[in-house]
């Protein structure tokens, strides 16, 4: 069984170590994910083709990857909210049943109130009704759901450093 505590502590990933310089990168590349090779390489002391290589293991690894990310007023989607469930039995499935909703963006098992937590991202109030009581409690091992309809988002970041 591996200790996550050890770990986080010693900048291992998963069984990937995360040494100061692919730390860096990665911080460069979420100030800007578009950053160009040879401008990190500056920035961190490597050549072009190592920050290159290194992308590209951290890629591979599984540690990160390089996304676009939207705002979704902007693309049409002017609902956001979580979603708080409870269920029964395996929540394995459950969230893969969830996971697989294209309006679904989050899911995580919790340990408290709720089992999962899922954000959506929806057109109006219509489609969010519509996934809530034709989709998500239609899950057999659901047994309720609470919903957090988003006011105004105030923060989202993905900024966070590297461990």
């Amino acid at each position: 069984m591996t200790d996550r505590t050890n770990d986080r502590a010693s900048g291992a990933v998963g069984g990937y170590h995360l040494d100061p310089l692919s730390k860096a990168i990665i911080e460069q590349l979420q100030q800007d994910g578009r950053r160009a090779y040879a401008t990190i390489g500056r920035a961190v002391g490597l050549s072009e083709a190592a920050v290159r290589q290194r992308v590209q293991k951290l890629i591979d690894a599984g540690v990160m990857q390089i996304v676009a990310v939207t705002d979704p007023l902007t693309v049409g989607f002017h609902r956001q909210a979580m979603i708080g469930i409870r269920a029964e039995g395996d929540l394995e499935p459950v969230a893969d049943a969830l996971a697989g909703m294209a309006e679904v963006d989050y899911v995580v098992m919790t340990a408290g109130s709720f089992d999962l937590l899922v954000e959506v991202v929806c057109a109006d109030d219509d489609h969010l009704l519509e996934i809530i009581n034709k989709r998500i409690r239609a899950l057999p091992q659901v047994r309720s759901t609470e919903s957090f309809v988003y006011l105004k988002l105030r923060k989202q970041t993905y900024t966070w450093g590297a461990l």
